[in-house]
């Protein structure tokens, strides 16, 4: 027993000793995380951009870094990978940020903002304008690191079984809303609520719910919400919905220099690579939705509503700001951000689609 041991230690030191004299022995040591996402099983175009960030990393770093994934049907909390990641029960986690704002209020500005930033507009701020090392100053104190994790790009604003006419239709309105819209409609009067995916039809169809916002026809058509909720609303709430990868801040300090930039590069790629196959899917689900569904009723909020919203939201924002510095200065940067840079939106694409659709 006691050469046994003897002999281990040795081995251990020589191992040891090899890798400092020669530090391509080093790399070769090779690491497993786990990674666990709020979506089921084999979830189209979000659980996609996770199998595809995984296949990724094991690839460019030749198999030294593998990563596991559980979906909600294994770990049964879709809505506690904030907690799994934090503690360290998962060392990652694809969720959305604005989840978890019941833990700490200046996660949701991470998702999405409602009247705030498209896409590209919010990928320049995440990437240029300071939006990520605001993130990162959010999620420092939980010791996580946070990424964007794929973007469906505008939402659309939900289905409702009975119509929207006036601002008097919110009260007392049951939606599955989450993030700041949900602040914004209760501030009118409704009553929103954040129910998982899976749970989301039988909710509506059971009237738990009067209505709710999931994403768009890339993925809501095969949810089947349209059998039971006739009136499809087009979107204010979120422009710009950005999903994230978490990761616990040890288990990425454990990797090395290499691994790590792997592992960055492979989430922003699969992050973009999402945002197009949702577009894509949109697209093609919006002509199907059309031709084989022509039942939907499509519709835009009137404009007083919409006012309304508008000016519930700057509100609920101008209090936000003047209860907390950090979150005065997220604010103020989206909103620097998106006054310099709609400008160019403006004279680009939306100069552009006008002039196409006055053809």
């Amino acid at each position: 027993m006691f050469k046994s041991r003897l002999t281990r230690k040795l081995l251990a030191a020589a191992v040891c000793a090899v890798a400092l004299i020669n530090p391509a022995f080093a790399a070769e040591k090779s690491y497993r995380l786990k990674l666990a996402e709020t979506w089921p099983s084999n979830f189209p175009i979000f659980g996609d951009a996770t199998k595809n960030m995984a296949a990724m990393v094991e690839k460019m770093s030749n198999g030294r870094l593998k990563i596991s994934i559980d979906s909600k049907n294994k770990h049964k909390a879709p809505l506690g990978v904030f907690d799994m990641v934090r503690a360290g029960q998962y060392d990652m986690g694809h969720s959305a940020s604005y989840y978890w704002k019941g833990k700490d209020p200046n996660t949701l500005f991470f998702t999405t903002m409602p009247f705030g930033m498209t896409a590209p507009e919010q990928y320049g701020w995440f990437y240029f304008g300071g939006g990520m090392e605001l993130m990162q100053k959010v999620y420092d104190k939980h010791g996580v690191l946070s990424f964007p994790g794929g973007n469906t790009g505008n939402q659309m604003g939900g289905w409702f079984q009975k119509e929207i006419n006036s601002v008097e239709d919110l009260q007392g309105l049951k939606m599955r809303i989450p993030g700041f819209a949900g602040e914004v409609l209760a501030k009118l009067g409704a009553k929103p609520t954040n129910i998982p995916a899976g749970e989301l039809y039988t909710a509506l169809e059971r009237h738990t719910i009067d209505a709710l916002e999931w994403v768009g026809p890339s993925l809501d058509l095969r949810m089947g919400f349209h059998k039971i909720a006739p009136y499809y609303y087009t979107g204010w709430h979120e422009p710009a919905t950005e999903l994230q990868f978490m990761i616990n801040k040890k288990s990425w300090d454990r990797l090395p220099a290499d691994l790590q930039e792997i592992l960055r590069v492979a989430m922003r790629t699969a992050a973009y690579d999402m945002y197009v196959q949702s577009y894509h899917a949109s697209g093609e689900n919006w002509a199907k939705m059309k031709s084989e569904y022509p039942e939907i009723k499509v519709k835009t909020f009137p404009k007083p509503v919409i006012a309304a919203m508008e000016k519930a939201n700057s509100e609920l924002l101008a209090e936000q700001a003047a209860g907390d510095p950090l979150a005065k200065e997220i604010i103020d940067s989206q909103a620097g951000y998106l006054k310099q840079v709609r400008v160019w939106s403006d004279i680009s694409d939306v100069a552009y689609l006008n002039s196409q659709s006055a053809k």
